[in-house]
């Protein structure tokens, strides 16, 4: 059965699901394509608050698909395409997405998997889940642009020793390390997810986004000339006159 990102909504949350049975969920070129669009959707729309990326039947994602590998990978140009335009495309559309985007972490998060991870702002994991990038012992390294959102996201150190040993981390041990936010037992992690999507959709969409475009263009070394522009909008009148008047904000 071949691989798909799947779509849904719940409320202010979407729902963005990496399904390839009996594959551990590993990203084929197509769905690195669908994540592209699935994320552009999000980006643009106004009715969702935070998305939640997850994994289908206990895993959250293996790595890529390597049965396709020998039908582009021995071609300089048919593998740039893949990293630059296919893999690429996928995790810009969640690093430029406005929406906040919590990933939900169960079983292996390997290669493609921690990049994926890599790319979301929160991230919550079971404890028996596993994190590694072993593509070494597949003779080929990591592009270069996936290698940077990584070792932002987990720490050069971290990065290097999943990169030149092969390391394979447990939960705890990223946790340690600042990669994850939160490890929950087994079983908890949807549940526990899902409470976190739901606490950002309770606040300022408006405020979620700002931060996420101010903390993306600090990266770049963008100005913050506009960064006050939200002075007189609704959401910030709102929040400061509900705390004034001791009620909950309305956004």
């Amino acid at each position: 059965m071949p691989g798909q990102v799947l779509f849904a909504d719940d409320g202010p949350i979407a729902l963005v699901t990496l399904s390839h049975p009996g594959k551990l969920n590993a990203m084929s070129r197509a769905m690195w394509r669908e994540l592209r669009a699935v994320f552009q959707r999000i980006h643009e729309g106004t009715q969702w608050r935070c998305a939640l990326v997850r994994g289908e039947g206990g895993a959250f994602c293996a790595g890529g698909d390597i049965s396709e590998y020998p039908s582009f990978r021995f071609d300089e140009a048919a593998l740039r395409d893949f990293h630059e335009e296919d893999v690429w495309g996928g995790l810009a559309s969640i690093l430029d997405c406005d929406v906040p985007v919590v990933a939900q972490i169960d079983g292996p998060c390997m290669g493609a998997g921690m990049e994926i991870a890599s790319c979301c702002d929160l991230r919550i994991a079971g404890e028996s889940s596993k994190f590694g990038a072993p593509i070494a012992r597949l003779g080929f390294p990591m592009a270069p642009r996936e290698a940077d959102v990584v070792a932002r996201a987990t720490g050069e150190l971290t990065a290097r020793e999943m990169l030149l040993e092969a390391a394979v981390l447990s939960a705890a041990e990223m946790k340690v390390r600042g990669f994850l936010n939160r490890v929950t037992p087994d079983g908890e992690t949807a549940a526990q997810a899902l409470a976190s999507a739901q606490r950002i959709a309770a606040l300022s969409p408006q405020a979620a986004r700002l931060n996420k475009r101010g903390l993306r263009a600090l990266r770049v070394g963008a100005g913050v000339a506009d960064a006050y522009h939200y002075a007189d909008s609704d959401e910030h009148r709102e929040g400061i006159a509900a705390f004034l008047e001791k009620r909950k904000a309305a956004f």
